[in-house]
């Protein structure tokens, strides 16, 4: 059964009012260690001196203990933790909704203040939980530019990138509501494990492209890599693009994570129509750019994302024409079964043609998994996000999750 909290009370909405009300504080969140330690000594907080060392505390209470209020940061004085609460802000975002599907995926409705003279805006997260890992799925733009025509996200038009720290408070709200983060009195300076953790993999597929935000994602990214603080493993960490092709080197070089492509299609005439990013970054130099991607080998391959659509690209011959195409690049294929969502005119592949494809691939040398679709009665697989401001009607999204749940709407 598909649960779902609307998690903004009367109380929370008439505090998020006072607090609008009031100047706006710089949030912490998203900053390097340098930019802390300046916007501490610029707001008279701090003086230089102590503006590194000071900077290193916050740091080990936002990413390694997940405090979200400077009152529970209990090393750092009393009168300095007033101070740094008149300036400063570590507060997670309003979550408007939590839905938990039937197979344990979580997915979260965030609302972000607005920016400048625009409205506040909504993105969705969605936490996958595996054996033995838990994947979080995190968003880098509200809406998204591609129009990527099988992709219920691309419907939405982009309404702005979202900034380091609010890609950030994605994994640090989720990490808050799975219990991930150490209990309020595991002592200072206690080990605490990297290992075990709910949130073991991050992957930048919600939501947007992540290489037309390039340096915010990059930020983020690297903050969550850092050893001393949120620690994820960079070999835990995939970005995925539909091919944003001068910026996939830099994504290497810079923030040295794992890479994913949104490919779809082995020919430009189908990937024009179904990722059109296509006619910008034909597949030549797509895969050039791939073929070039920093530490390649086959212990560090290239995930190919593959969605299977029904009489479009899912027979043998696009299987033949898959490997022609990858030939040589270390890679793993991910099929994925297309996700239905209201409106759209594609169908899934069916079983028996999914399993013809990747056993094909697989003779071939590649791994080739079978996505499981997860999430798929809160409308959390892949490709079906939306913000809330553009989703269906309430009475039509239940009727298909009903429908969903009962199993006709499974492909």
């Amino acid at each position: 059964m598909t649960l779902s909290f609307d998690l903004t009370t009367e109380g929370a909405r008439d505090a998020l009012r006072a607090r609008a009300a009031q100047p706006e504080k710089q949030s912490l969140i998203g900053l390097t260690r340098a930019e802390l330690g300046e916007a501490l000594v610029a707001s008279g907080t701090v003086p230089e001196r102590q503006a590194k060392m000071r900077a290193q505390q916050l740091w080990h209470w936002m990413y390694v203990r997940g405090v979200s209020d400077f009152a529970g940061m209990f090393n750092i004085s009393k009168d300095l933790r007033a101070e740094l609460d008149k300036h400063f802000t570590v507060a997670r975002p309003e979550i408007v909704e939590e839905q938990i599907s039937s197979d344990g995926t979580r997915k979260w409705l965030f609302r972000f203040p607005p920016r400048g003279a625009g409205r506040p805006v909504e993105i969705e997260t969605v936490y996958i939980p595996e054996e033995g890992r838990g994947t979080l799925c995190i968003s880098s733009q509200v809406g998204c530019t591609l129009t990527c025509s099988f992709c219920h996200t691309g419907t939405q038009k982009l309404v702005r990138n979202l900034t380091a720290e609010e890609i950030l408070a994605q994994l640090l709200t989720a990490r808050d509501r799975l219990g991930d983060f150490p209990d309020r009195d595991t002592p200072d300076g206690a080990i605490v494990p990297a290992e075990g953790r709910k949130v073991s993999n991050i992957v930048m597929m919600g939501m947007g492209e992540p290489l037309y935000n390039f340096e915010a994602v990059k930020k983020a990214l690297l903050i969550a890599s850092d050893g001393d603080g949120l620690s994820l493993s960079k070999r835990r960490i995939t970005l995925s693009t539909s091919g944003v092709v001068p910026e996939i080197f830099r994504t290497g070089e810079e923030i040295g994570v794992m890479l994913a492509i949104s490919l779809h299609a082995t020919n430009d005439d189908l990937r024009d129509l179904l990722v059109p990013i296509n006619k910008k970054y034909p597949l030549k130099e797509l895969i050039a750019a791939c073929r070039a991607y920093p530490g390649l080998s086959n212990a560090k391959r290239i995930t190919f994302e593959y969605v299977m659509l029904k009489d479009v690209n899912d027979s043998i011959e696009d299987a033949k024409g898959l490997i022609k195409l990858l030939k040589g690049i270390p890679a793993k294929i991910n099929l994925i079964p297309f996700n239905p969502w209201p409106g759209t005119n594609y169908q899934c592949s069916d079983w028996e043609t999914i399993e013809k494809f990747a056993d094909y691939i697989n003779n071939a040398g590649y791994a080739s998994p079978i996505r499981t679709p997860r999430g798929r009665d809160i409308l959390a697989a892949c490709g079906q996000l939306k913000s809330d401001s553009e989703r269906m009607r309430k009475v039509d999204r239940l009727a298909l999750e009903a429908m969903m749940i009962a199993g006709h709407g499974e492909a």
